[in-house]
């Protein structure tokens, strides 16, 4: 009789995490695509401001190049 009680809450165990997952489901969809979004996000303001930081330091070895040959 303790085997089937340790059985059946192990059977019910299981069930019960196979539903929770079969629910969370499509949260976890919603979630792995607002993750993709923010990724894109960051690494295109990131690459706004390598752009930017790029410029500026093209710019101020210009202004160097300037100065010297004046």
């Amino acid at each position: 009789m303790k085997a089937f009680l340790v059985g059946l809450l192990v059977i019910l165990g299981v069930s019960l995490l196979a539903g929770l997952g079969v629910l969370l489901f499509p949260f976890l969809l919603v979630l792995g695509f607002a993750i993709r979004i923010l990724v894109l996000v960051l690494i295109c303001l990131f690459s706004i401001w390598l752009v930017g930081k790029l410029v500026l330091i093209l710019i101020d070895a210009l202004k160097r190049k300037e100065q010297k040959s004046v």
